[in-house]
């Protein structure tokens, strides 16, 4: 077993990370390796002055500041592990230092858009009342799609209102619906999944072909469907919903420690990007209303 995959076994052991975040690892430490090789060079005992000779040709290449930090992050992960393991002294890269990434504002919905997407799904179809379910769901817990999609039907507790997530880490937590996803989940739960399923013993809550959990590829697709339905010109990602959910919590008042509680963030540094969201928005009413704008 060669020191990236003892490095991601130790990352999956340690930190619960997931697929998505060890393929991530895993991609940028080959390519970083390889590039080393052209130099006789080993990923343990690279010369440091390499690294920015790289970023230069993959700026030439066409990347971004921002995968360039995220690279920079993906390899000191590495050699701050292979130093406590012994395996290295000093980290190679410790004196590498890249400018400042200003945060990308994530793209969301207005209240009012959400609305017409909700109301999207035909809701007299066992399909449409799976989806509008899901989209009530996401909308009012802030689900990370893969979160949603993996939900069981033990997971929901209609009578208290809450829904146990089980997010990034196998971090569980229990997160408020509100009274009109649990109103769509019981009518979901009365009328649309047992026409979905033969056996409704079976536990994905939101079944796909076959009585399994939908995929999160099937849901995006479905969720592109009903934008069209309800006339969504604006681009959308797989976290739309759930960038919405953290905006409009904000601009009603919610505390950030709260939403951050509620989308299941370890560090308030990430949930803080929704301020400048609201903030945003703030600044472009004023411009499109105010007489002096």
């Amino acid at each position: 077993m060669n020191d990236i995959d003892v490095f991601l076994d130790a990352l999956w052991l340690e930190q619960g990370a997931s697929e998505h975040t060890l393929s991530a690892y895993r991609r940028d430490l080959i390519a970083w390796q390889t590039y080393l090789e052209r130099f006789d060079e080993t990923l343990l005992a690279p010369d440091p002055a390499r690294f920015s000779a790289w970023l230069d040709e993959r700026q030439q290449a066409g990347y971004q500041l921002r995968s360039n930090a995220r690279l920079l992050s993906s390899l000191r992960s590495f050699y701050r592990w292979a130093q406590l393991g012994g395996h290295i002294d000093h980290d190679p890269l410790a004196e590498v230092a890249l400018p400042r990434v200003r945060p990308s504002l994530p793209n969301t919905l207005e209240e009012e858009e959400v609305d017409r997407l909700l109301l999207a799904p035909d809701t007299t179809t066992a399909l449409g009342l799976r989806d509008r379910a899901m989209l009530e769901l996401l909308y009012a817990c802030g689900l990370r799609v893969s979160e949603l999609v993996g939900l069981s039907s033990d997971t929901v507790n209609l009578r208290q209102g809450v829904v146990r997530v089980r997010g990034k880490g196998d971090k569980d937590r229990l997160v408020p619906m509100g009274d009109e996803a649990v109103g769509w989940l019981e009518e979901y739960l009365a009328r649309g999944r047992p026409a979905l399923m033969a056996d409704v013993t079976r536990p994905a809550l939101f079944p796909g072909r076959g009585g399994n959990a939908m995929t999160r590829q099937t849901f995006w697709h479905r969720i592109k469907i009903h934008a069209v339905t309800a006339n969504i010109t604006r681009s959308l990602s797989p976290h739309t919903l759930r960038h919405a959910f953290a905006t409009h919590l904000l601009n009603h008042g919610a505390n950030l420690r709260v939403v951050q509680l509620l989308l299941g963030h370890s560090d308030l540094s990430t949930t803080q990007i929704y301020t400048h969201v609201a903030q945003a928005r703030l600044e472009q009413l004023h411009a499109d209303h105010h007489p002096r704008g």
